[in-house]
C-alpha cells in the first residue's frame, strides 16, 4: 500500500518537474532569449509612453495655471503684482563709481 501511495504521488511530481525544466531550457535557447528580450522592450516602450502622457498632462495643467495667473486667457493685462518692474539702464558714463573716493591719487596718499 505504501509503495502504491508513493508511486501515485511521485508520478505527478515528476511530470511537473520535467515540464518546469523543459520550459526553463526553452527560455535559454536563442529563440526564447529573443522572445523575452522583445517582451522586455515592449514593456519598456509602454512604460515610456505612459510617462510621456503623464508629463504632457502635467505640463498642460501647469500651463493653464500660469496662463490664468498672467491673465493671458482673459485678454487682460497681468496684475501689477505679477508684472516685472521696469528695467532701468545705468548711466552711459559712471567712472566715479569705479574709482575710490577722491580718485586714485587720494587712495595712494592715504595708503
Amino acid at each position: 500500500m505504501r509503495r502504491l501511495f508513493w508511486l501515485a504521488l511521485g508520478a505527478p511530481v515528476g511530470v511537473l518537474i520535467v515540464r518546469k525544466l523543459s520550459k526553463a531550457a526553452e527560455r535559454l535557447t536563442p529563440h526564447g532569449v529573443a522572445q523575452s528580450f522583445t517582451a522586455g522592450l515592449t514593456e519598456l516602450a509602454a512604460a515610456l509612453r505612459d510617462f510621456a502622457t503623464d508629463v504632457r498632462e502635467a505640463m498642460t495643467a501647469q500651463e493653464a495655471v500660469l496662463r490664468e495667473a498672467a491673465g493671458l486667457d482673459a485678454g487682460a493685462l497681468p496684475s501689477p503684482a505679477l508684472a516685472a518692474p521696469p528695467a532701468t539702464a545705468p548711466p552711459a558714463t559712471a567712472p566715479d563709481r569705479l574709482l575710490p573716493p577722491g580718485g586714485y591719487g587720494a587712495a595712494a596718499e592715504n595708503g
